[in-house]
């Protein structure tokens, strides 16, 4: 039992420590690394859907929709009926939230050579490709 306790821990440590990173590296763009990803995701996607931008975020839709409050109230994202169907709630990009996305891709880049250079580049580029081959059953 404490073995397990400790395996978990180690995981959920190791998961902030990244994010507290990437959060302070992003700060003075004033976007927290989750934010980042959203509007990233945005950028390449185009107008998305609620359900599947949290799929895409493998977030559940509520999370998801937690995440974007401060983004909309920010003006940087842009929730909107869809054309198509009224039920669906689309996801758009704002021209301020491209502005935002520009102004911290440097700072996000910059995250990702410090982190690789921390740890280096092949132990950096394991680690990738071992989380998104992560599996656990709900």
């Amino acid at each position: 039992m404490e073995l397990e306790r400790c395996n978990c821990m180690t995981l959920r440590k190791a998961a902030r420590r990244v994010s507290n990173f990437y959060d302070s590296v992003l700060a003075p763009s004033g976007l927290r690394a989750t934010q980042y990803s959203i509007l990233a995701l945005l950028n390449e996607a185009g107008a998305i859907s609620i359900n599947d931008l949290a799929r895409h975020l493998d977030l559940d839709r509520t999370t998801t929709g937690k995440n974007l409050r401060p983004l909309e109230v920010a003006k940087l994202v842009k929730l909107a009926p869809s054309p198509s169907d009224g039920r669906r709630r689309l996801v758009t990009l704002t021209e301020d939230g491209m502005k935002a996305l520009r102004a911290a891709r440097p700072l996000w880049r910059r995250a990702q050579a410090d982190f690789e250079n921390s740890n280096g580049k092949k132990l950096a580029s394991d680690l990738r490709q071992l989380l998104s081959g992560l599996t656990v059953d709900t």
